[in-house]
């Protein structure tokens, strides 16, 4: 005979539609959501149940012991109206503005769980950028959480947040599990998952289909360190996998492994330190990428930015930028294994979806050096006197659209010490399979790198590098 599973019948059940939730996607249903995630809090803990229907709602604070349950074909709808977006109760936010659609502050066991939706109907329609009063950028986030503890997310489908996803900052034992989240084409910026200055994550069986870099791991201020990814697939209109550019306390001790990576037109891995901090301990291996820009570029830089106050803001993307204030910091210890690779050219037509690309014209002939520098080769790059340290790969296997003229092989490749870190930014390279510059001891075991069109470029190109060895 089964047994019946026991469960805990003191931890209370809160009906959203108990508190007054209309669910017709019409009515604004802030307030219901709000008054049951406190009566749960007040109760010390409990679910709060979110049934079937559509549930308009405008900024909601999540409570500690609280878990948000929505039921198979049950919608949380974000507002379309930024004034249900107040931010005087909120803390500011330390990268853009405060507005979001759901708010934690110095919360623990947090749960989302269910079958259901967030979805924040970013549109730019309803959302435009810079809109705000002297050009300020007010679109909401979709969920901002700042030194929280024990924080789950499990099962849920979000979208369209009308600037990044889901934002954690200084956050604690944190798990992502079988989370998809369904960003592309929405809007500018819709990063999948921002992990800032975290600690003690974990991100598994998860599917990321982005705007903006699928999964991103910023330091504003306090290292990200000890998160592990394994067993996801991600999706980005730029990267699957970013670290940075946010950099101030660095990314220690990163693995990420037995995943696919694929559409992901301006890179795959970028792992980057510009504003000091350190980046070491990054073990990544178990990756399969498809229809990929450059499958890896790892950059040591000096924007040198300092979070406590606002800098430089305006100018980080130039090429003439200057160092914002912070030292350098350092790369080291990154073993990258079991890699398979395609490069490829970026499809215009896919392109064209986006909501916040521009093509020029119809003509869809030809391919611009742009296109061909997101393709790129492996990059690793520091800068004079600051050498990125004791990078190993091994059984790594790239296909490259090849194509690089006589001419692309004599490039002179702008050191942009101080601007934001973006491979293509470098141009087009005078290697077709790696470029490393400012390096020392980096190690190539069983590195296969082929190209499936003539390529009058080099195969490696080395630019003041020390120690590099190449096995078979």
């Amino acid at each position: 005979m089964i047994k019946p599973i026991q469960t805990a019948s003191s931890i209370p059940i809160l009906s959203i539609q108990a508190f007054g939730a209309m669910g017709d996607g019409i009515a604004m249903d802030t307030d219901a959501l709000q008054n049951a995630i406190d009566a749960a809090h007040a109760a010390g803990g409990g679910v709060v149940r979110i049934p079937a229907g559509r549930y308009q709602i405008g900024t909601t604070q999540l409570r500690s012991n609280v878990t948000l349950s929505l039921d198979a074909g049950a919608c949380l709808l974000g507002s379309q109206d930024l004034k249900d977006y107040p931010v005087g109760h909120l803390k500011p936010a330390r990268e853009g503005e405060a507005h979001c659609l759901f708010y934690a502050e110095d919360a623990t066991d947090i749960r989302f769980e269910g079958l259901g939706t967030i979805d924040g109907r970013g549109k730019p329609e309803a959302f435009a950028r810079k809109a705000g009063p002297g050009g300020r950028d007010l679109r909401p986030r979709l969920i901002r959480m700042e030194n929280c503890e024990r924080v789950t997310f499990s099962g849920l489908t979000y979208r369209d947040p009308a600037f990044w996803g889901i934002h954690l900052i200084d956050c604690r034992e944190v798990l992502f599990s079988a989370v998809k989240i369904r960003f592309r084409n929405n809007h500018f910026n819709n990063d999948g998952i921002d992990l800032d200055g975290c600690e003690d994550v974990l991100i598994e069986n998860c599917d990321f289909n982005s705007g903006d870099d699928a999964i991103c791991l910023k330091s504003s201020l306090n290292p990200c360190r000890n998160v592990v990814v394994r067993d996801c697939v991600l999706s980005s209109n730029t990267a699957a996998l970013k670290l940075g550019a946010s950099s101030s306390g660095g990314f220690i001790d990163i693995s990420v492994t037995n995943c696919r990576f694929h559409d992901c037109p301006m890179g795959a891995i970028k792992l980057e330190l510009v504003d000091g901090g350190r980046l070491e301990n990054i073990a990544i291996s178990r990756i399969v990428m498809e229809d990929v820009g450059s499958p890896l570029f790892i950059r040591l830089g000096n924007r040198g930015r300092i979070y406590t106050k606002r800098t430089g803001r305006g100018v980080g993307q130039r090429d003439d930028a200057r160092n914002e204030g912070a030292p350098v910091g350092s790369v080291r210890n990154i073993c990258i294994s079991d890699v398979v690779a395609e490069v490829t050219i970026e499809d215009r037509a896919k392109t064209a979806r986006a909501t916040y690309k521009q093509l020029k014209g119809d003509d869809f002939s030809g391919v611009t050096d742009k296109e061909r520098s997101k393709a790129g080769p492996i990059m690793i790059t520091g800068i004079p006197g600051h050498y990125v340290e004791d990078v190993v790969l091994e059984n790594i296997t790239v296909s490259y659209p090849g194509g690089g003229t006589a001419e692309d092989a004599e490039r002179d490749v702008p050191e942009d010490i101080a601007r934001y870190p973006e491979q293509y930014f470098f141009g087009v390279l005078p290697a077709w399979g790696a470029y490393i510059r400012h390096a020392r001891n980096v190690e190539f075991k069983n590195v296969q790198l082929t190209t499936r069109s003539r390529d009058q470029r080099n195969r490696v190109v080395l630019d003041d590098v020390e120690g590099f060895i190449a096995g078979d």
